[in-house]
């Protein structure tokens, strides 16, 4: 491996492992920020504990990876090579460990003599490591690349760590456009939650319109019942990329790459507050990106070519909005036809019609002194903070078919009398003395 690409990789697993290095964070926070970097980047903990600890102890040349092994020089035999090709080519699945299992049992070789990572070296120098199998063994196609035919037509989005703030990480969100790669807004928040996703959609929302489509990955800030509401609500298809596929949103992951270009700046500036950091943010996407020559557009700029693009625009009314941008979260009824919300006890306008079923609670977080209550099958309704009384609700009027029927008898007891009679008849007839007791014969009996 060259030098260059060497340092590239130890470059990323640097910027990867920045938020672990913060040392005024408590042991709580630090876990849950590596969590959260396994969950976007696919790694383990075990390899972010690595990496940590290879930073800390070699400094950044202990984040470069290590040669590749003695690639053809191998003290394996070579017709012991081709035999676990030959394993590995009728299992691409199969690992290492069972192809030198099978190896050993067939009396190839002496238990013991190959070791993991030197068979690994070399399968890997043949082209025959698992991952260099897999290419051939997938059944979805090679990723190509694509561009939309016009604006708005695909909206991507990713979110990507930023720099750290009077201690404190910062996260991007971005949403950009599929055809013209223009940004359709962007911005630095101090969490990392769902709620950073949704305050950057609806801004690009209110600014350019609705999309044909969103292009979201797995991330629990996108994969959430409020985002699947909200893009319903608008009429937006909501589509998600397959697991562990980042070059399916190539575009949004290449703007990531530029933006680490302002990161390194930032870090120089200093910025004190959030606001700064967007400030400057702001002024850097402007003319270092949006008004800035595209190879991918024919020399022009995203600012160009969305604004150049002729496809109308779906503005959308302020109050739709606002009404797709509800909160929306999932309650069960109890038997008093309450539900537990946000710490306290909410009575529901029909909610003993509701009692057992699981509704939708869609609410304003700003205000959620009164909230609605949508449940399939039943009127939306409204639900507020429950007001404890002298005397319980009114029982609601039960349907007419649940309603209880006048009975004429016992039908049970009929049945009853019935079988009983059956079992009488086969009782009396179970044992006869017939012809035992003879009369008509002399001396008049026959005992």
């Amino acid at each position: 491996m060259d030098k260059r690409r060497s340092e590239e990789i130890a470059a990323n697993r640097l910027k990867l492992i920045t938020p672990l290095l913060d040392k005024t964070m408590d042991k709580e926070k630090h876990q849950q920020t590596k969590e959260e970097l396994c969950l976007q980047t696919g790694l383990s903990e075990r390899t972010m504990r690595r990496y940590v600890q290879l930073y800390e102890e070699q400094g950044f040349e202990g984040l470069k990876p290590k040669s590749a092994g003695r690639g053809g020089n191998s003290i394996i035999p070579e017709e012991v090579i081709q035999e676990a090709i030959a394993l590995r080519r009728e299992v691409p699945k199969r690992s290492i460990n069972d192809i030198i299992k099978i190896l050993e049992w067939e009396n190839i070789v002496e238990p013991g003599v190959i070791k993991r990572s030197t068979l690994q070296d070399q399968l890997t120098y043949r082209g025959y490591s698992s991952r260099q199998m897999r290419t051939y063994t997938e059944s979805t196609t090679g990723a190509r690349r694509f561009q939309k035919p016009w604006r708005n037509y695909l909206w991507q989005s990713d979110i990507k760590y930023g720099i750290y703030i009077d201690g404190k990480p910062t996260y991007m969100v971005c949403f950009i456009d599929d055809c013209t790669r223009f940004i359709l807004h962007s911005e630095f928040y101090p969490t990392l939650d769902q709620k950073i996703v949704q305050d950057c959609f609806r801004k690009a929302l209110m600014k350019y319109g609705a999309p044909d489509a969103v292009y979201f990955d797995n991330g629990k800030q996108y994969r959430t019942n409020w985002m699947q509401r909200a893009c319903g609500k608008l009429g937006i298809r909501l589509l998600y990329c397959r697991p562990y596929a980042a070059s399916s949103k190539g575009k949004v992951e290449k703007y990531n790459q530029t933006v680490d270009s302002f990161l390194r700046e930032a870090m120089l500036a200093k910025p004190k507050t959030l606001d700064e950091l967007n400030s400057l943010y702001d002024v850097w996407m402007e003319e270092c990106y949006l008004h800035r020559e595209h190879s991918a557009l024919e020399g022009k700029t995203p600012h160009e070519v969305y604004y150049g693009d002729s496809k109308e625009l779906k503005m959308i009314p302020s109050k739709e909005i606002a009404g797709a941008f509800l909160s929306c979260e999932k309650r069960k009824v109890d038997k008093s036809g309450c539900i537990n919300f946000e710490g306290m006890k909410y009575e529901v306008e029909m909610g003993l019609h509701m009692i057992g079923k699981t509704v939708d609670v869609v609410f304003d977080a700003a205000d959620i002194s009164k909230v609605t209550i949508e449940c399939e099958g039943l009127e939306p309704c409204y639900a507020i903070p429950l007001k404890i009384q002298s005397h319980s609700g009114t029982k609601p009027s039960l349907p007419e078919k649940l309603t209880k029927k006048e009975a004429e008898d016992s039908r049970l007891l009929n049945a009853a009398a019935k079988i009983n009679r059956e079992r009488v008849k086969i009782h009396k007839t179970a044992l006869s003395f017939k012809g035992i007791l003879n009369t008509d014969k002399v001396g008049g009996s026959d005992v």
